[in-house]
């Protein structure tokens, strides 16, 4: 019993004292990459960071909240969890038949289409993530 009582004691006290679960955090360099059509000349590119193994969503989030040029929004789908709606202010549409696509460029330079989506894709440094507004 005692034992237990020390453990939640010193949980509390890790909760309390500011940064302490925070600066172990390391944050790994990733962009972003904003594409309005499948063939883009000039896609957008930002910069940010990721958690070491923490999801996509949190950098795109970390993003917004640092780039005033970066907006998304998102939904919860009960079923698969969260799904990128718009980005920029540019809308997917299911009578237009639209949406964003995910794909990655990993540090070797293949582009792959992760079976996952933003909610649950875990970034690794220096990939690019690439966003195109695309048609199904």
């Amino acid at each position: 019993m005692m034992m237990m009582m020390t453990v939640v004691l010193s949980a509390a006290l890790l909760l309390l004292i500011p940064g302490t679960l925070t600066q172990s955090i390391k944050l790994l360099p990733i962009d972003v990459v904003v594409k309005t059509s499948s063939n883009d000349i000039d896609p957008l590119t930002f910069s940010t960071h990721v958690a070491d193994r923490g999801i996509l969503l949190g950098a795109l989030n970390r993003l917004m909240d640092t780039n005033a040029n970066f907006k998304f929004t998102y939904s919860d789908n009960p079923n698969f969890g969260p799904y990128l709606e718009s980005v920029n202010g540019v809308a997917g549409n299911d009578t237009q038949h639209t949406y964003w696509k995910l794909q990655v460029k990993t540090a070797d330079g293949k582009v792959i289409t992760p079976d996952v989506g933003i909610g649950c894709y875990i970034p690794k440094a220096n990939e690019q993530i690439i966003l195109t507004f695309s048609k199904w």
